[in-house]
């Protein structure tokens, strides 16, 4: 089939065209199980070789390739043609500033993911075994499932440049941060939580989000980002992640239905 993208291109290297506008590119011989990403490569290879996009391992992991496409944020290495017909709009996520065509500043993106700590904390020595050798912070099935959800994001930005409140206000935390921090708040090997709840309890921390749910569906990984951001809310109405999961699942089953 034959194929228009409509890419939104910025090019602030070069005079007169360092402002928005829209580029459209015809192909042919387009296969429907193609995947977007490739169509964006045989524009950049065959027709314009100054497009500029980031990818890196086309197999929706490093979720470098994230864009918006026909207005809904995706991983253009994810989706396939057929399921988005023969006029196709392609432009940089929203929220952060245009670097050049498809590809935004990320920082301020990774500034807010930096200030959740997002890493593993416990100072409590491991205490030898009857053989005197030291073993790994033992966790049960049950309590790794609290939070095993949230360890599947990749960084990718889509549900945080989904959010309105992320447009309205770049001070805001974000949804990836959250769900970031979620991954460690419920984690029982860390001793931590509290100094997250507390850095996500300021003004531009979790508060800041609506329940828009735009930020679950745009999770190329299937996370449930919203009811993420609730059980954080919960534990830092509570003052503890203790208890939480078992609330947020009642709160799950009244909205589902359930």
């Amino acid at each position: 089939m034959e194929v228009t993208i409509k890419i939104k291109r910025q090019n602030p290297e070069m005079p007169g065209k360092d402002k928005p506008h829209w580029q459209e590119f015809v192909l042919k011989d387009v296969e429907p199980t193609d995947r977007l990403l490739e169509m964006l490569h045989r524009v950049k290879w065959e027709q314009d070789g100054t497009l500029t996009l980031r990818r890196s391992c086309a197999h929706g992991v490093c979720g470098s390739d994230a864009m918006r496409i026909n207005g809904v944020n995706a991983l253009a290495c994810k989706v396939l043609m057929k399921d988005l017909g023969e006029k196709v709009t392609v432009e940089p996520i929203l929220g952060l500033p245009v670097l050049k065509d498809l590809v935004v500043d990320m920082e301020p993106f990774f500034e807010h993911y930096r200030s959740v700590m997002p890493y593993f904390v416990n100072n409590t020595q491991v205490k030898p075994n009857e053989k005197g050798l030291i073993r790994e912070r033992y966790q049960s099935q049950e309590d790794r499932e609290a939070f095993d959800d949230t360890t599947k994001c990749i960084l990718c930005a889509c549900c945080t440049t989904s959010c309105p409140s992320f447009w309205a206000n770049g001070k805001y935390v974000g949804p990836a941060a959250i769900v970031q921090a979620h991954r460690f708040i419920f984690d029982t090997r860390d001793e931590a939580a509290k100094d997250r709840l507390n850095a996500l309890a300021e003004p531009n921390g979790v508060w800041r989000c609506r329940t828009i749910y735009n930020c679950t569906p745009a999770c190329p990984r299937e996370i449930q980002v919203t009811k993420a951001i609730g059980e954080v809310k919960l534990a830092i109405r509570r003052g503890s992640p203790e208890g939480v999961i078992k609330v947020g699942e009642i709160v799950e089953k009244v909205f589902s239905g359930g």
